[in-house]
C-alpha cells in the first residue's frame, strides 16, 4: 500500500500537467468551433482585415492545440478571443438592429389594430357580496 501511495504521489504533478493540457485543448477546440460557426454566419459583418485576423488566429490555436504547451494553447487561445472580438461586435450590432426592426413592426401592426379593426368591450360589473350570492332569488 506505500508502494502505491507513493506512486500516486509520483505521477500526481505528471496528472495535473495532463489534465491542464486537456482542459487547455477542449477550451481550444470549443473556441474554434465557435468561431468558426459564428463567422460563417455573420462574416460578411466584420471587413476583410478583421476576417483575416480571425483566420489566422484560428490556424495558430490549431497548430499549437495538439502539442503539450498549455502555455502555447491559452496564448493562442487568448490572441483568437481578441480577434473575435470584432466578429462578436458584428453579432451584437445586427441583433440590436433585427430587434428594432421588429419592434418597429409589431409597433406598426399594434397602430394598425387600434386604428382599424379594434373593437373595445365597455362593461359594468356590480360587486356581489357572499351573503347575496349565497340566497336563492
Amino acid at each position: 500500500i506505500e508502494k502505491m501511495v507513493k506512486d500516486a504521489e509520483a505521477h500526481a504533478e505528471e496528472d495535473k500537467k495532463r489534465k491542464e493540457v486537456v482542459e487547455a485543448r477542449n477550451q481550444a477546440d470549443s473556441l474554434i468551433h465557435t468561431t468558426e460557426k459564428n463567422l460563417k454566419e455573420f462574416g460578411d459583418k466584420v471587413g476583410e482585415d478583421e476576417r483575416k485576423e480571425i483566420e489566422d488566429a484560428t490556424q495558430a490555436l490549431r497548430e499549437v492545440m495538439d502539442g503539450d504547451d498549455v502555455q502555447a494553447i491559452r496564448s493562442k487561445i487568448e490572441a483568437l478571443a481578441a480577434a473575435s472580438m470584432k466578429l462578436g461586435e458584428a453579432m451584437y450590432k445586427a441583433s440590436q438592429e433585427a430587434q428594432a426592426e421588429s419592434g418597429e413592426e409589431a409597433s406598426e401592426s399594434a397602430a394598425k389594430a387600434d386604428g382599424e379593426d379594434a373593437t373595445v368591450v365597455d362593461a359594468d360589473f356590480e360587486e356581489v357580496e357572499d351573503e347575496k350570492r349565497d340566497k336563492p332569488a
